[in-house]
Formats: C-alpha cells, structure tokens, sequence
C-alpha cells in the first residue's frame, strides 16, 4: 500500500511519510530558471520544481528540471548549490546561494 499524501493548497506542501515537499523556496516558484553549481554540465539549463525536507534526518534537497539542450530529467541538489539565473556564482562568480541569500530580486 502506498504512504498517503497530504496536501495543503494553501501552501503548495505535500507530506510523504517523513519527507515534505514544497513548491515554493527562496522565492522561487516551479518553473523558474535556476542555476546549479557542480555539475559539469556546460551548457545545462535548469528549472525550479520543488524543495525536499526529510524530517527524520533534517536532509535536504532542492529538484530541478533539464539539463543538456533537449533533456528534461529530474535531478536533485543541495541547497548551497542552487543559484539565481545571471549571478554567476555557478560557473564561479561570487554570489551566494539561495540558501544563504533567499528571495534574491530577479532580473
């Protein structure tokens, strides 16, 4: 049998078991671009789809969508890799994660 779900439409959160899942983090909503550090993809491009929590452990997670041009994989990283698009940082420029530095404006 399947763990349940519970979802709140409120806050875009659902509960698996000992994991939570929210759509919105660091202000970013899904689909928003993103930028991920260390992943020896050159030309990748990344969508925002969720943060993870495992409650159990304090894990976690952010997932993103795509990769090289025409893929559209699932992946997970740490927060402290995930950057807003055009900083730089990804590729070793010298802003901080949206871990560190949630709800950066946006250009």
């Amino acid at each position: 049998m399947a763990p349940r779900r519970k979802r709140s439409a409120a806050t875009g959160t659902t509960t698996t078991g000992h994991l939570v899942r929210t759509d919105a983090w660091a202000g970013l909503r899904p689909g928003d671009p993103v930028e991920v550090a260390g992943t020896r993809l050159r030309s990748a491009t990344w969508s925002y789809v969720a943060h993870v929590t495992n409650t159990e452990t304090g894990a976690e997670w952010v997932e993103v969508v795509g990769g090289r041009p025409g893929d559209r994989k699932l992946r997970s990283f740490l927060p402290e890799q995930v950057f807003a698009p055009g900083s730089g940082r990804a590729r070793g420029g010298p802003a901080a994660s949206l871990a560190d530095a949630p709800q950066l404006p946006f250009a």
